[in-house]
């Protein structure tokens, strides 16, 4: 997301209406998928993630976890935030837990996607912890305003490990530069490096964090200006440009990514961040472009993928 747009939406009201469980109310026959799921007003979305058929979406202004169905486009508050709550990216891993970046307040919470309760709690002192992909062995976690990515190192198992394990790993050449703004991360089909998005320089980048190395992605041309969220099924990473209202699909390759399609829509509204679900990606309406309000109006749209 956009840092100067948290910065408004640290200044909103609290939202004292939304732990009431207001529930979501979906557009569409009820023999499809709801194309609209509506989100309680003031939520101020970010980060969505999908496990099995129930989605989850984070608040910017509250902490807070709202979950719901990708079948009826019911659900309501599923975990409410702490005090001073902020949270922007989402990941659910294969343990069924959900890591939620704390933007501002510099870590990653850890909750269990069933019950809702509290597993861990990281503090890495990032500038703005922004988004975060889970790997086979580690969490990695960007900080949009730094050179550092920080990682989470996962034990036998998947086990969380104590807080103090958490680190830093500085970052090389042009994926170091603090103005970029590092954003979106995902992982490359063979699982041995990360893709991150830088949001404000428009660049695509390979990491390997073994080898503590960048290499810029060609693009042929393509833009990934404003990229924020991203995913991956397979060779096709979709990226999510926020403000251009566009979900960029690409073909990966060795180094390189090849535009294979421009995913837009007029219901999509400065859309942050993108999970998949079946033929389907759905986006989350940030509304970056509009002052955050408990009166704001916010909600999920689903799209071909």
């Amino acid at each position: 997301m956009r840092r100067r747009t948290m910065v408004t939406a640290l200044a909103a009201a609290p939202l004292a209406g939304l732990l009431g469980g207001t529930p979501a109310h979906a557009a569409g026959g009820s023999a499809t998928l709801p194309e609209v799921i509506d989100l309680p007003d003031g939520w101020n979305p970010e980060g969505i993630a999908v496990s099995g058929t129930h989605f989850y979406v984070g608040s910017i202004a509250t902490g807070s976890i709202y979950r719901g169905s990708l079948l009826t486009g019911r659900g309501g508050v599923f975990i409410p935030g702490p005090a001073d709550g902020h949270l922007i990216g989402l990941e659910i891993d294969r343990h069924h837990r959900i890591w939620a970046c704390t933007g501002p307040n510099g870590g990653a919470i850890v909750y269990d996607a069933i019950t809702g309760a509290q597993l861990a709690e990281y503090q890495f002192g990032g500038g703005f912890v922004n988004d975060a992909i889970v790997t086979e062995d580690a969490v990695y976690f960007t900080d949009s305003p730094s050179d550092q990515l920080f990682v989470v190192p996962l034990g036998p198992g998947g086990r969380l490990p104590d807080p103090s394990a958490a680190y830093a790993i500085t970052l090389p050449g042009g994926l170091g530069e603090t103005d970029a703004f590092n954003n979106g991360i995902e992982t490359t089909p063979d699982g041995r490096q990360l893709l991150i998005v830088q949001m404000v320089a428009g660049r695509l980048f390979a990491f390997d964090p073994r080898r503590g190395t960048a290499t810029q992605v060609d693009l042929g041309g393509a833009s990934v200006l404003n990229g924020d969220g991203m995913i991956r099924r397979g060779r096709t990473l979709y990226i999510c440009r926020n403000s251009d209202n566009i979900i960029a699909k690409f073909a990966l390759g060795r180094g390189r990514a090849e535009l294979i399609d421009e995913i837009t829509d007029p219901r999509l509204q400065v859309p942050a961040t993108i999970a998949l679900f079946g033929p389907y990606v759905y986006a989350v309406n940030a509304r970056f472009d509009v002052d955050p309000a408990p009166d704001v109006t916010y909600n999920v749209v689903r799209l071909p993928a």
